[in-house]
This record gives structure tokens, sequence and C-alpha cells, in this order.
């Protein structure tokens, strides 16, 4: 039996993913939190062998960060990353962080169901990237430059982004002329409103 951990802010998504997982009588509930902000005291006394990780939880606690801190500790919990938002950025960051899956929430309870088998049979599951449909067509930004492209997004500074990534702040600004020029914008701060407003990227999480 697989014990699992469900965290999600939203309380019908964790009793329909209990009920879809129990009832296949492979998996047992043993947690159901609404912030990711107590992840880590949960699985530090019962080790589930398998975490549903939502990306935006209750009080603002990020999914993201909680999937890195617990893979830090407990290398041998899985996890899978889960959102309601088609954030451009939030599937690099889960794999990033070492999460086995990435999945968003329209999917079907049967699709849950087969994610988790998969996962636990030692799989590593991710859709295919996307690409930013920017005027120009679509825009293929390195993974550096969209890291520097979130990080605008939250308005931090070319020397704030340096300290951040550990580059240089001439290295950022090239970052930013190559984004301007594969996207067509003139300005950074327009592309920054582009895919915030778009929904591409969360600047809170």
């Amino acid at each position: 039996m697989v014990s699992v951990l469900i965290v999600d802010d939203h309380e019908s998504m964790r009793d329909s993913l209990t009920f879809a997982l129990e009832e296949t009588g492979e998996f047992a509930i043993t947690g159901s939190l609404p912030s990711a902000a107590y992840a880590d005291a949960f699985c530090a006394k019962l080790r589930p062998d398998l975490v549903f990780m939502d990306v935006c939880t209750e009080s603002g606690a990020s999914g993201l960060d909680a999937a890195k801190r617990l893979l830090e500790k407990y290398p041998d919990i899985k996890i899978i990353v889960m959102t309601g938002f088609e954030e451009i950025t939030y599937a690099a960051r889960a794999k990033e962080a070492g999460a086995q899956a990435f999945v968003l929430k329209n999917k079907s309870l049967a699709f849950f169901i087969d994610l988790a088998r998969r996962v636990m049979g030692g799989e590593i599951c991710y859709p295919e990237t996307r690409a930013i449909p920017a005027p120009v067509g679509e825009a293929p930004l390195t993974d550096r430059e969209m890291e520097v492209l979130r990080l605008i997004c939250k308005h931090m500074t070319s020397e704030e982004i340096a300290a951040e990534l550990g580059i240089s702040a001439s290295t950022v600004k090239y970052h930013k002329a190559n984004m301007l020029a594969k996207t067509g914008f003139a300005k950074t701060v327009d592309l920054a409103f582009y895919m915030i407003t778009n929904g591409f990227i969360n600047p809170l999480y």
C-alpha cells in the first residue's frame, strides 16, 4: 500500500483525489493539507511514499519551494507537482526541484491514478515544454532566459537578478537583449506585462 500526502488549497480537489486513489485499493491517504507550509512537519513525522503538491497553496505558501525542501531532506519521497494554471515556468521549476512529475489539474481522476502508478514505478512524467506565444510567433527562450524573465516579472533589477542567479549584471542585460530580439518586444517591461497579464508567468509563486 502506497502512503500518500495531498497538499492543495481546494478541499474539493483533496476530497476527489482521496476518494479516487483509495478506491483503487493501492493507495492510503495519510494526510490532506491546505498549505505547503505544513508539508515539512508532516513528512518529518509520517514519511509518505508519494506527495501530490499543488503549486499555489493556502496563505501564499509555494508548493514548488516545499517540493525542493522535501526532496533535499527526504530524497526517497516521490512528488507529483500539480496546478490549475497554465503558467509557463512551473513545469521546468518542478523538474529543477527534483519532482518526479508535473500535471495540470484539468486532467481526469483516472489520469491522476495512472500518473501515481507510473511515478511509483520509477517513471519521470512531464508534459512537452511550452513556448511563449509572443507577437512574432513561438519564442524559443533558453532555460536561463526563462529564469531571468521570471525574475523580471517579480520586478527585480538587473543587479538583483544577477545576485539571485550568481551571474554578472552584464550577462543579465545580454539575456534581456536576446529575449527582446526573440519575442519582438521593444522593452523588457512590456514583455513582463504581456507575460503576467496573459497568465504565462505568476510572479507570486
